[in-house]
């Protein structure tokens, strides 16, 4: 007996978010790819309301995605938005970025197995994680503080000192 599967792609979908990490808030959107535009559409979500739209400066930390790379993509979001600073993160180390880790949870608890019969079933349920982790997620606590970073390296330069003038003594004969 021979059973043939057929494929439907539904189309495709790309899921854009923003988080704040002072109030552990994440801002998504669905679009239909991914680009510049779709990018700006994020950017304009968050930025019109408050308390970003009134915030002296608002930095948005970016990966070296193709929209929002580079001098120009710097430049498009300042011209539209003034109060926004587009801070890149070195390359290969979007680990480094909070969103990238929110993104790493909807990639195992949201999108995987990856059993949609089509977009809006997938919209949906990114839609219902991002309001599920809205309401119970809380800002991270750092408790490393900078006088903590001041004792450390102050700790380094005694250490460095001391192996300095280990290595340079002339023994005795």
């Amino acid at each position: 007996m021979r059973v043939n599967h057929t494929y439907g792609r539904g189309g495709p979908l790309a899921y854009l978010a923003a988080y704040d990490v002072h109030h552990a808030r994440v801002f998504g959107r669905t679009e239909p790819r991914t680009g510049i535009n779709p990018f700006m559409n994020l950017v304009a979500q968050v930025m019109s309301q408050e308390p970003y739209a009134g915030a002296k400066r608002v930095f948005w930390i970016v990966d070296n995605g193709s929209s929002h790379r580079g001098r120009k993509a710097v430049d498009r979001l300042a011209s539209v938005f003034p109060n926004a600073v587009m801070v890149h993160t070195p390359v290969h180390a979007s680990w480094l970025n909070q969103v990238e880790i929110y993104f790493s949870v909807v990639q195992r608890k949201v999108v995987s197995p990856n059993d949609f019969t089509d977009p809006t079933e997938v919209r949906d349920r990114l839609r219902a994680f991002e309001d599920r982790y809205n309401a119970t997620a809380q800002p991270f606590q750092w408790k490393f503080t900078t006088s903590d970073l001041d004792d450390l390296l102050a700790r380094l330069d005694r250490h460095t000192a001391d192996c300095r003038e280990e290595s340079s003594a002339v023994p005795a004969t």
